[in-house]
Parts: C-alpha cells; structure tokens; sequence
C-alpha cells in the first residue's frame, strides 16, 4: 500500500505564524506538525510515502524529511501550487499511486489510541474501495458527517450538515483501491473550484463499496489547523508524555518498533539531537532495544 501525505494549503487560519513557513511545520508540543500524519502512515506499515505541499513549503520539508531512507521509509514530493481541494492529491498522486491501494492523511490531523495499529491493518486487509474513519463529535455541523444504519453500515455523507443526522465526523484519514484516482479525475469543481474528497466517498458509497470505522472511547482525533486547536494538541501531547514516560508521534521510534531501522541507526539518530530531550529519549529506547 501507497501514502499520500497531503501537506498542502497556505495556513491562512494561523496567520501570521504561517506567512513565512508552513502550517505543518510548526510544533505540536516536541515535535514537528507533520510527524503526527507521518506515524500514521508508518504504524499502517506503508514505508513508500508522497508528501504533498505548496512549492515553497518544499525545500523545508525535504530539510526535515530528506528521502526517508534514515527511517527505513522512500519519501517523495509533488507540489500543489494552489489548494484545489483534499481531491487533488489523488490526481497529483497518480504516478505514485499507480495501481495499488493507497492512505491518504491530511497534515494537520491527529490521532492517537491504543489499538490504533490494528485498526489499521484491520481497514487494509478489508479494503474495497473506500474506508473512512469516523469520530464522535458534539458540533457536527462543523464537519463532513457519516451517517450509519442501526447496524452500523455506512448509508450517507454529508459535508457540513445545517441538520446532522449523525455525530460522526469523518477525519482526514482515507483508505482508498486506485480506481479512486479516476474517480477524482471524473470530478466536477465545487462553487469554491476544489475537487472535493466527499464526492470522491460518494462514488463509492454509491457502488456499496464505502466503509466507516468508528474511532470511539480510548481514541483521540484532533484537527491542529487554528491556533486554539494547535495550543489544545500541544497541551495533550505533553500531558501525555508527561504521565505516561513515552513520545506521541515518535517516528524514529515507530521506525524501531516496526523493524524498518535497528537500533544501532536509532542511537545515531538520537545523537544528532543529544541536546534536547527528544535525543535522549531515542538514544535510551535504542540502548534498551540492542
């Protein structure tokens, strides 16, 4: 399975923090914006990734990222030189793609829960066309709604509902077969000119070939897009790692764990970062592990 990581948009909501940089470089407590979507990607055990964002976000995203290959993981990039939409990332993607399953996360999204891991090979192992990952919310009127029958099977989606018929929001973590690639493409602009990510869901809730897993008690999804919504990320992540000794979103780490480095190049990398706590953090986790 592909990963698309879609890192685009010009962050107008966290203005001025992001006229000069972007929005998912900024820190979400310890850590970048981005390495939250990043261990997602890499818990689904996908290691081939296309990190999509505006050209001038680019450079400083390769200076973080690089090619991947320290992580055991091949990281490309595509631009998106306006936001046309969550959509768009399937087409520009396309080559990517090619013919195989793929994830697409937005780079702004958070999640975090025991089980998560297996919840995701669970989505991958059944997929068939389109899984979506939906979380209970108190104002879905904010939010693209999933809408499931009382034996929870997944019956309609709405973007934005004035009249919610459910409290599921659909997050920004999609599990799509490649034929959503042409599907995108088929798409008519909306009244804003994007290619929208619902209508892509639509099609294939049409064939019967949509899926919703809820992510309930236990689960954490945050969207870190405006500076209020960014300071309560940080606030968890560090109450968190605080209470519980270990790292949100450590990707070094999750690249330990699911055996893509050793932990001879997890200590190298700890080193580089020695000064701060989050190097001494992988270079204990890496003397623990040799």
């Amino acid at each position: 399975m592909k990963g698309i990581l879609l890192a685009g948009g010009s962050g107008t909501r966290m203005y001025p923090s992001t006229l000069a940089t972007s929005k998912q470089l900024l820190s979400v407590y310890d850590k970048p914006m981005i390495y939250h979507p990043l261990s997602v990607l890499m818990l689904a055990g996908i290691r081939e990734i296309l990190v999509i964002s505006q050209p001038t976000s680019i450079p400083a995203l390769q200076s973080l990222l690089g090619d991947g290959a320290h992580l055991g993981l091949s990281i490309t990039y595509a631009e998106q030189p306006e936001p046309r939409g969550i959509a768009e990332a399937l087409v520009i993607g396309a080559d990517h793609i090619g013919d195989e399953p793929f994830a697409l996360i937005l780079g702004d999204n958070i999640f975090h829960g025991a089980g998560f891991p297996r919840l995701l090979r669970e989505a991958q192992a059944n997929l068939d066309g389109c899984t979506v990952f939906g979380y209970p919310v108190s104002d879905p009127e904010r939010y693209g709604i999933a809408e499931t029958d009382a034996d929870g099977i997944l019956v309609s989606l709405e973007e934005k509902p004035l009249k919610p018929l459910s409290d599921n929001a659909v997050t920004g973590l999609y599990f799509y077969s490649p034929e959503a690639v042409e599907i995108a493409r088929g798409l008519k602009p909306s009244a804003r000119g994007e290619l929208e990510i619902t209508d892509v869901n639509r099609a294939f809730l049409k064939d019967g070939r949509a899926r919703l897993i809820r992510l309930g008690r236990g689960f954490t999804w945050l969207d870190a897009g405006t500076h209020d919504s960014l300071l309560a990320a940080s606030q968890y992540v560090q109450v968190i790692e605080a209470r519980q000794g270990v790292r949100v979103a450590c990707i070094e780490e999750i690249a330990l764990r699911m055996g893509y480095i050793d932990a001879e190049e997890c200590h190298r990398l700890g080193v580089r970062m020695k000064s701060s706590q989050y190097g001494q953090y992988l270079m204990q986790i890496a003397a623990v592990a040799a």
